[in-house]
């Protein structure tokens, strides 16, 4: 494994690992699942895996190599504009994606697909990006599991998902194939959860190109890589199942005793397979067969 000091060491003397993707960015801010993030990830075929977490955080032995550990605070305000941008700028133009701890990438046939045929297909495609939709995941059973995190027991939400039209500030009209998500946890505890925060739609996989940025609601600087699909079909999107806002929501004085369990009528089980997912249309393949 792979280890640099800081981001501003990594930078200085890792680019060779930004010159061949697709690579991964696991975004670590806690201690709650990342052994199992990283585990996830490396079987999905990313060139490298880059895991930026507090320099006390202890990870398994045993990772491979294609493990990278950077000390960073991801607790820090605005720390993930910081590290993504700044990996960005860094790159050669290949294929990035992120995420935090406790968060699991899905996309059509994973199971028997790598993230670079996917890469190679978006590519062929013209596309620049893959929406990713962030998906809740949540413990069923709470008082077994009070940070609601359980990989066995995993649950989410298999309907009420929304979108309603992304209205451009300037023009007042609705932004050209850009739309706002919502649903899950989010929609369900609404009123804990401030309103910039409550879309589940996250640009998380996108090829790097110069002057790119990302900004904090996890949308980008270049319209095009905002969009869900090109102007003349469907493309592929993906999802992200993640545990994060259910740790939040048990994590936070002023929502935790309000909440004694996440499930309601539309829960179930998660199968940790991309068909459930595509099953319950929350991702889609658009032409890749």
């Amino acid at each position: 494994m792979k280890h640099f000091p800081s981001l501003d060491a990594f930078l200085a003397t890792g680019a060779n690992i930004l010159a061949v993707g697709p690579v991964g960015l696991i975004l670590a801010e806690d201690d709650i699942e990342v052994n199992t993030t990283i585990r996830h990830h490396l079987d999905l075929g990313f060139k490298s895996l880059i895991v930026f977490a507090a320099r006390d955080m202890a990870l398994a032995k045993g990772l491979g190599d294609r493990v990278v550990r950077v000390d960073q605070d991801m607790q820090v305000e605005g720390a993930m504009l910081t590290v993504v941008n700044a990996v960005i700028k860094a790159s050669k133009p290949i294929w990035l994606y992120y995420c935090f701890n406790a968060e699991y990438l899905f996309f059509p046939f994973c199971e028997h697909r790598t993230v670079g045929e996917m890469a190679v297909f978006c590519a062929e495609e013209r596309r620049d990006s893959v929406l990713t939709y962030v998906i809740d995941l949540y413990a069923g059973d709470l008082l077994a599991n009070p940070t609601a995190v359980s990989l066995d027991d995993a649950h989410l939400d298999k309907s009420g998902y929304y979108a309603l039209a992304r209205e451009d500030p300037d023009t007042r009209h609705p932004k050209e194939r850009q739309l706002d998500f919502f649903g899950g946890l989010r929609w369900r505890f609404e009123e804990h959860i401030p309103m910039p925060r409550r879309r589940i739609d996250r640009v998380g996989f996108f090829r790097v190109k110069p002057g790119l940025q990302l900004r904090m609601d996890h949308t980008f600087n270049d319209p095009e890589y905002n969009t869900y699909s090109c102007p003349w079909h469907n493309n592929l999107t993906a999802s992200i199942c993640s545990f994060r806002t259910a740790k939040a929501l048990k994590r936070n004085p002023g929502s935790t005793f309000d909440i004694e369990t996440f499930r309601w009528h539309n829960s179930a089980p998660f199968d940790w397979h991309s068909q459930q997912l595509l099953d319950l249309g929350l991702m889609e393949p658009g032409q890749w067969f």
